[in-house]
């Protein structure tokens, strides 16, 4: 054995070229625990998770290297105790720059469709550039930029070494990285997953809320349905009349995506304000109000939304849930069952 190491050793140092690495390639496999009443995770062949390469992709997501100033990182932007999202309405990139979509909450990542607000990427492994490039973001040039960063590090080299078996740092390595550690990102342990579990007992208030939620009174679950509490789809949700960002459509080029944005996990709903794509609400009393009043018309309104002619010559309007103060309360009683102190507390998530 110690032959075989010696070996191993003298092959990763002679391939390298570095000096004094002490290190080996065996990955620990890991195995991700799927919790009660959720689906098995997705995992891609080609990025097996590795106790090696989560530790890899939690130091790189909490580490300044990655922009091109070495002011931020991914953490300054999601961060744990607001369930990994922002709590500005817009976060600030490179030299102070704002961005113009409110960074969404990291969650359940694993058992997501797509990616950002307008579904520009199709997997955890892919999403991980759009930041690094934007340049109210990390701002970096290229791949070049970053890698050459990353080489510089010793300690880099021999960890990019332990989780992937390569002495050459590249792209898709950073980015099954990190991937792995975000799909380690699971919120599982909430009140109504114990409500579930059959571990507690909801009050007469969060049991409406919850007949709110999942029948046509409130008409949630249409697009919060499912474990998740999301759909993995586009909607346009009454937000505005006029679209200043037109979501979906940036990414397909069909006008009738104009307007529609990912839904959002309302897991963990009460740490992660402000809401909607631009963070235009405050609170979630915000949000209900403005499902109850009906927002606004649109052409690409989703069908969802309840709208009827409100005139004489045909035009649409939104009569809105038209719930009652109580039932208001009572909805957003349910919502708060959602939080799962667990998650935002976890050791495991922190640098």
């Amino acid at each position: 054995m110690n032959l075989i190491r010696g070996v191993i050793l003298f092959s990763f140092l002679f391939a390298c070229n570095t000096d004094n690495v002490q290190v080996d390639y065996n990955p620990t496999p890991y195995q991700i625990h799927t919790p009660y009443a959720f689906p098995d995770m997705n995992i891609p062949i080609d990025n097996p998770m590795t106790q090696e390469g989560i530790f890899l992709g939690k130091k790189l997501f909490y580490d300044n290297i990655l922009s091109s100033d070495n002011s931020i990182s991914c953490a300054s932007c999601h961060i744990q105790n607001n369930s990994f999202s922002d709590p500005n309405q817009y976060s600030l990139g490179v030299d102070g720059q704002i961005g113009f979509r409110h960074s969404s909450a990291l969650i359940n990542l694993g058992y997501s469709d797509f990616f950002h607000w307008d579904g520009s990427a199709m997997s955890l492994e892919d999403q991980i550039s759009r930041p690094l490039f934007t340049h109210f973001e990390m701002n970096n040039v290229d791949w070049d930029d970053i890698i050459n960063r990353l080489n510089a590090s010793q300690e880099y080299i021999e960890l990019f070494y332990e989780s992937f078996g390569e002495c050459e740092i590249d792209s898709n390595q950073v980015k099954k990285a990190i991937a792995q550690f975000e799909r380690t990102l699971i919120s599982s342990n909430s009140r109504y997953d114990q409500w579930l579990r059959g571990e507690v007992l909801f009050t007469n208030e969060e049991l409406d809320g919850l007949n709110i939620f999942f029948t046509e009174r409130g008409d949630c679950f249409h697009c919060h349905g499912g474990i998740n509490f999301m759909d993995n789809i586009f909607h346009n949700n009454g937000l505005d009349e006029f679209f200043s960002d037109l979501g979906l459509y940036e990414t397909t080029g069909d006008p009738l995506d104009q307007g529609l944005f990912k839904t959002p996990t309302l897991r963990n709903i009460e740490y992660s304000a402000p809401y909607m794509h631009d963070g235009r609400f405050t609170s979630l009393d915000e949000v209900i109000e403005h499902y109850n009043s009906g927002g606004v018309y649109s052409s690409t309104i989703d069908p969802l939304m309840k709208y009827v002619n409100s005139n004489p010559f045909g035009i649409p309007g939104l009569t809105g849930l038209v719930l009652t103060e109580q039932e208001k309360n009572n909805l957003k009683a349910f919502l708060l069952t959602l939080s799962d102190e667990d998650f935002i507390q976890n050791p495991n998530f922190q640098p």
